[in-house]
């Protein structure tokens, strides 16, 4: 449970500047510096900004909004995937800054405050479960104190509290096949043995945003600021983990048993190999066939052990874990395909109309049914070559190697709605 706990504990470090066409009095204010929940939404930051900045702001209605370099920042997406997204080199302090005044409607879709960033939160969860489970009866069934002892533990950072009331969902978790691998390959096991096929299925909730940029890069901070939504595409795709139930495993004795078993035949018994040598040599009919036989017979023997290594290697690497990399395969398949086209789309959906349309029924089940339906569809978002290559992957502030079984991540490093959030950047030729 290390894991997790260092996600919910993870905060990032913010420096808050009051936009210039907001200050009524001299000097400025000084920027406000707040640590900032990873897990928690930009919005939820105003009882403890407003205060800090009420002494200067112009009259008016008080509409919270943030912008960087200019970008207003989507206050539905966690706020450590908006560092991760939108600072590939990191920036400490991250510099943003906080208007009161002028809300971008064209770009952003309404928050009413806190409210709007809960039931955006519980549909989020609401999808999840769809995709996990098939339905999401126990998100919709919530008493209204454990609703609301959730939405407080997620803004509290509480992950005590958080399990206690989320485990009561019984939302379907994955089993982490890097711990079981490693459980099976430390004990001895039969030789390779057909068990019945028991197929363990888990659909993890990916929240994918990919970034392209057409310039090649060393160094992290050589990669172009965004300064529009519409260069980051997003994709709502869940990942289905399938693995078989046979195993393959050698140990020690079973491997002696093999040599055996390698110059057995049906009539005669184990002696014919281990006494090989001898019978050769008490033959009265020592041939020019049998004396060579005898000579190659240490070589024969090893040449058969270095096959039977080869075999209990790959024997032993047969049910490998199913990884990052293999995830990734899943959610951007364009970029793994091994024909030369020229335009390829990259499947997604708009993560705007997701969430408006979220904001429509907080109540309805038929509108997460949709969204955990259309999750596995792909319509068009924005089109990438086939050439395209992987650049940079963020989870949760971390690299991950691509090698790194997908389990653990999914058990580990998901937000407290059960999406996994993967930035990645994609450079794409021209």
């Amino acid at each position: 449970m290390e894991a997790p706990k260092f996600v919910w504990e993870g905060a990032i470090p913010l420096q808050i500047h009051l936009h210039e066409s907001q200050v009524t009095t001299l000097p400025p204010p000084p920027p406000a510096l707040i640590l900032a929940p990873r897990i928690g939404y930009l919005p939820l930051l105003a009882p403890l900004i407003k205060p800090y900045f009420s002494s200067t702001l112009p009259p008016g209605v008080d509409t919270i909004w943030f912008d960087y370099n200019g970008l207003p920042l989507k206050w539905y997406i966690p706020t450590g995937v908006l560092f991760d997204l939108l600072c590939p080199e990191p920036e400490r302090p991250w510099n943003i800054t906080v208007h009161f005044r002028g809300y971008p409607g064209s770009v952003l879709i309404p928050c009413e405050g806190e409210d709007s960033v809960k039931w955006s939160f519980i549909n989020s969860l609401k999808e999840a479960a769809y995709i996990m489970n098939g339905n999401c009866k126990n998100v919709m069934n919530m008493s209204q104190s454990d609703q609301l002892e959730l939405w407080h533990s997620v803004m509290n950072g509480n992950l005590e509290a958080y399990q206690r009331v989320s485990s009561k969902l019984k939302l379907a978790t994955v089993d982490d096949e890097y711990a079981s691998l490693c459980l099976q390959k430390s004990q001895q096991s039969v030789i390779e043995t057909d068990l019945p096929a028991q197929a363990k299925t888990g659909r993890v909730p990916v929240r994918l945003y990919v970034l392209s940029v057409s310039k090649d890069f060393d160094d992290l901070d050589e990669i172009p600021r965004v300064d529009s939504w519409e260069k980051i595409s997003y994709i709502n795709r869940p990942v289905e983990i399938r693995k078989e139930g046979k195993q393959c495993f050698l140990c020690k004795q079973q491997t002696c048993n093999w040599q055996l078993c390698m110059w057995r035949n049906e009539l005669d018994a184990d002696s014919q190999l281990l006494y090989f040598p001898c019978s050769i040599l008490c033959s009265s009919k020592l041939d020019t066939l049998n004396l060579i036989l005898f000579l190659l017979h240490p070589i024969l023997n090893f040449i058969i052990f270095i096959c039977l290594l080869c075999y209990m290697h790959c024997s032993f690497f047969a049910d490998k874990c199913f990884t990052l990399h293999d995830a990734l395969k899943i959610l951007l398949p364009e970029l793994f395909l091994d024909e030369s086209l020229m335009n390829v789309k990259l499947g997604g959906v708009d993560l705007e109309d997701a969430v408006r349309n979220s904001n429509e029924d907080v109540t309805s089940d038929k509108v997460v049914e949709d969204q955990g339906q259309n999750a596995c569809k792909r319509p068009e978002a924005c089109r990438i070559s086939s050439s395209a290559e992987i650049k940079l992957i963020r989870i949760q502030g971390i690299e991950p190697k691509l090698e790194i079984p997908f389990s653990w991540v999914a058990n580990n490093l998901l937000n407290p709605d059960y999406f996994l959030h993967v930035c990645v950047c994609v450079k794409v030729a021209q």
